[in-house]
């Protein structure tokens, strides 16, 4: 069976409010996408020049046969240079452990201790299902206030704009890549992920799972 083809408008009038209705369409799509660039513009920063924060969240991005991908031990390197250069005292890894097979964040307590971080001063965040989760459980499970955020330069805006809006005041550290097909998937991903980044930071939902209170990080900064 095929299906009619679209009618494009007969007159002038009508061209123009199609030409009107699509520019409009496209200006709401691309407003989330503005709204992480206005609003996090000055919370961008550099490994080195951070500002000494008690606590760095790294955000889980997949395992390759149960060791980080490539992107997400790139985020790692970047907290473990943080903490030996003493601008970080303790690191949240947040990722997603929904089966019993596939654990993000004990591989990437793991990979930090490989790499110089005390495991006394990892702790694991197992229900970081996505990043708004990541950043309401940071701050509703396991208290904190004001954190160093890790992940790839296209992701940190999303990061930042998230943790902010769910209490917890942030500075972004954006990793380089190289631009690869991974690196435009992923910035092409980001425009469309915007749009649920902004209905998250206006309704602030809880996260999928939030159980009770965690000391982890506190008992950790204590020692």
């Amino acid at each position: 069976m095929r299906l009619p083809r679209p009618r494009l408008p007969r007159t002038q009038r009508g061209r123009r409010h199609a030409v009107q209705a699509v520019m409009a369409l496209c200006v709401l799509g691309l407003l989330p996408a503005t709204w992480l660039f206005t609003t996090t513009g000055d919370r961008l920063r550099s490994v080195a020049d951070v500002p000494r924060t008690d606590v760095a969240v790294v955000f889980g991005a997949g395992l390759w046969d149960g060791e980080p991908s490539p992107y997400l031990a790139h985020r790692l390197d970047a907290a473990a240079e943080l903490y030996r250069a003493g601008r970080i005292r303790v690191v949240l890894v947040t990722g997603d452990n929904s089966r019993a097979e596939y654990d993000e964040p004990d591989a990437m307590r793991a990979y930090l201790t490989r790499h110089g971080v005390p495991s006394r001063a990892v702790v694991g965040d197992y229900a970081g299902f996505d990043t708004w989760d990541s950043c309401a459980r940071a701050k509703k499970i396991f208290g904190v206030d004001r954190a160093v955020l890790v992940t790839q330069g296209f992701h940190v805006r999303r990061a930042v704009a998230l943790c902010e809006a769910a209490g917890v005041s942030s500075y972004g550290v954006g990793v380089d890549e190289p631009h690869d097909v991974t690196w435009y998937a992923g910035g092409a991903r980001e425009v469309l992920a915007a749009g649920k980044a902004f209905l998250d930071a206006t309704v602030r939902p809880d996260p999928h799972f939030l159980g009770d209170r965690e000391n982890g990080v506190r008992e950790a900064l204590a020692r």
